[in-house]
């Protein structure tokens, strides 16, 4: 049993028992055995040896138990992980040598969903165009004879993982900052534990018992509400910075000490401005969504700044193609391309960023205060019945502009640039736009908005 509707563009998700069942758990590992086998890149007359993993909702442990059956039973090799974040499985996946992998997660969508994220060989994303696709049209229907198949634990994922990213932070560098930290019940509460273990860092923890049932709030730091906790602790508090993860852990952000989130433009165009340093000129890819202080500083830094498709499937597959070094997405992905492989770090990207703000001696608000330098709307959703003739009319209207069709319509004027693309699930378009001038940021906001509710 299940609903197609599952399948999106960078893994599967649903409501468990709703849209999905252990059976189909079961079926999608067979399915992805046979979609491994048919790349043509695993190793012939052995079995395919593929890593498993889970996050801390109620219903993973059972779709683990039934992804692996479904595995082994179509003659594959199984690792399993056990309980731990995004990132720690992409690290084993690559460490382990595994053929592919399969995280039990979803992220930070509410308790009663669950889903698979889903990776070859060095973690490389399966998408929908690489193989979700296939598995939708396929699952349920593979016929393999049963093989020769085990199915062993890895115990030591977490702190492989932290063994390996400490190599790129500098502890002694960090002062001793007082740093509150909200984990939203999720995993990554795991990877900040055992990081926090190693830095000279006054940590206070929020919510990092590992609940999935998400008592405290949302685990999407995304949503400005989530961070409110967070907010009222570090002013009441008076710390230096505040930290929030997501659901799974593979995202990361900041919070300066008045409150006041601090945006992952700013976080990503600062990040690699560091990481030039490791690799000067290099090229540094950034999602489309406005956020021109990303390219100010790459540029500032002598780097090659590359714009990429929305979604971190895709950014991670452009990053590839285009032998990037780093990336971040405005939702708070930020990604190294190591000799391990390409995916989501985020205790190097904390330990730099501690890094960062231990060179000062000005408040992490002050520090920040500078990068400041355009007025950003938000992400405005809005309903319609046709995204085609949206992106069209404002193809019509902006025509002066400069128009890029990478992902939806952007349009760049040299007083305020925005992006509208459609939702890859549902019959919205979504409006980012910035602007030199708060005035202007308005203006063009509503101009626009007016425009995408009269098509």
């Amino acid at each position: 049993m299940f609903n197609p509707e599952i399948f999106k563009a960078y893994d599967i998700r649903g409501v468990f028992g709703k849209d999905f069942d252990i059976n189909f758990a079961y079926n999608l590992g067979r399915a992805f055995v046979s979609l491994r086998q048919l790349d043509g890149d695993c190793p012939l007359n052995q079995p395919i040896k593929i890593l498993v993993a889970r996050d801390m909702r109620l219903s993973s442990p059972a779709l683990n138990e039934g992804l692996i059956s479904g595995l082994t039973s179509a003659g594959a090799d199984v690792i399993d992980a056990g309980l731990i974040s995004t990132p720690a499985f992409y690290f084993n996946v690559s460490k382990q040598n595994a053929d592919g992998g399969i995280m039990i997660s979803a992220s930070h969508n509410p308790k009663e969903w669950n889903g698979f994220k889903m990776v070859r060989t060095k973690s490389r994303p399966v998408s929908s165009d690489s193989g979700i696709n296939w598995l939708k049209d396929n699952i349920g229907q593979i016929a393999m004879p049963p093989g020769k198949a085990t199915a062993r634990q890895l115990t030591d994922a977490a702190k492989s993982q932290l063994e390996h990213d400490l190599k790129f932070i500098d502890i002694p560098a960090i002062k001793p900052l007082r740093i509150i930290a909200d984990a939203a019940n999720g995993m990554g509460a795991q990877y900040l534990d055992l990081l926090f273990e190693k830095l000279p860092i006054n940590l206070e923890r929020l919510n990092f018992q590992l609940d999935g049932t998400f008592p405290a709030h949302e685990a999407d730091p995304l949503k400005e509400e989530n961070l409110n906790e967070l907010k009222e602790a570090i002013i009441n508090k008076e710390a230096d910075l505040g930290i929030a993860t997501d659901g799974d852990g593979d995202r990361v952000f900041f919070v300066d000490n008045h409150g006041e989130l601090i945006d992952p433009a700013i976080i990503r165009g600062l990040l690699a401005q560091i990481f030039l340093k490791d690799k000067p000129g290099s090229k540094i890819c950034y999602d489309v969504r406005p956020g021109k202080i990303t390219v100010d500083l790459i540029e500032e830094a002598g780097g090659i700044p590359v714009p990429t498709r929305v979604g971190h499937s895709l950014i991670k597959e452009k990053m590839l193609a285009e032998n990037a070094y780093f990336a971040g997405e405005s939702s708070g992905h930020f990604f190294l391309n190591l000799a391990i492989g390409c995916f989501e770090m985020p205790m190097i990207i904390i330990g730099q960023m501690l890094t960062l703000f231990s060179q000062s001696d000005l408040t992490t608000s002050d520090f920040i205060r500078p990068y400041r330098r355009y007025f950003h709307s938000g992400e405005i959703n809005r309903h319609v019945n046709n995204k085609e003739a949206i992106f069209s009319a404002i193809q019509k209207k902006y025509a002066d502009g400069n128009i890029s069709l990478l992902d939806g319509v952007s349009v760049t004027y040299p007083d305020f640039w925005f992006n509208v693309r459609g939702s890859n699930t549902e019959d919205k378009v979504r409006l980012n736009l910035e602007a030199k001038e708060k005035e202007v940021m308005e203006k063009k906001r509503d101009e626009i908005l007016q425009l995408i509710e009269t098509c």
